[in-house]
């Protein structure tokens, strides 16, 4: 059995830092990246914003998509992210 899996985009606000991950719980990830805790990347530059998430059928599916996205240039995710997010929303506040 596959479980699904999720690509996603945060930002610090719009065009801002990006940063590219995968999950397996975009919730529970978005939580962890939100807590600050530890010294990475997205707590660094304070990138809690969701602003693009697509999911796909299985983490193998997922890690091939965020490679794909991650040898993108910045511009081609800026336009990614504008296609469906104009105003660079934070898409999990829909879920509350």
């Amino acid at each position: 059995m596959t479980r699904s899996a999720y690509v996603y985009i945060l930002t610090n606000r719009p065009r801002g830092t990006l940063y590219v991950g995968v999950t397996g719980n975009l919730h529970r990830r978005l939580s962890e990246h939100r807590s600050g805790s530890g010294q990475g990347f997205t707590s660094r530059y304070r990138l809690t914003r969701l602003v693009w998430f697509v999911e796909g059928a299985s983490i193998a599916e997922a890690i091939t998509v965020e490679k794909k996205l991650k040898n993108r240039g910045r511009q081609w995710k800026i336009d990614l992210i504008e296609k469906r997010n104009p105003e660079w929303r934070d898409l999990s506040e829909q879920w509350e």
